[in-house]
């Protein structure tokens, strides 16, 4: 019976060890899993900043102009093309609301063209289109 109950605990102890030796090992490689987590998140996070500063280059008005000539071949438009629309007071586009949908569209459209000077695509031989 002692023999029984020996085997038993040597059994278990056996049976603990492992379980300590595989737990052991799942937080190692649960570690290592975490560390290179938090390295490819700081290489995000770097590569993030990296695209927000090339974004604000990008957006700048003259690298804007400079692309548009470039790559677009666009020039300034002439003044004896440029319009320029005005605007009704508000309380005039209040009074009649169909009017003013209408209006209101097609400035909107208008002043989004004519709010800075346009830029117009360069045909061959110099002749606009």
């Amino acid at each position: 019976m002692a023999y029984r109950l020996n085997f038993l605990l040597v059994l278990a102890l056996i049976s603990c060890s492992l379980a300590l030796v595989d737990s052991q090992h799942r937080a190692r490689k649960l570690f290592i899993d975490l560390e290179r987590a938090q390295t490819r998140s700081k290489e995000l996070d770097i590569q993030w900043k990296q695209l927000q500063l090339d974004q604000l280059q990008l957006a700048k008005a003259s690298m804007i102009d400079f692309r548009a000539r470039r790559d677009l071949g666009m020039i300034s438009a002439a003044a004896d093309r440029t319009v320029y629309l005005t605007m009704p007071p508000m309380a005039l586009r209040r009074q009649d609301a169909s009017l003013s949908m209408a209006a209101g569209e097609a400035a909107g459209k208008a002043a989004a063209q004519v709010a800075s000077p346009l830029l117009e695509p360069q045909t061959p031989g110099g002749a606009r289109p």
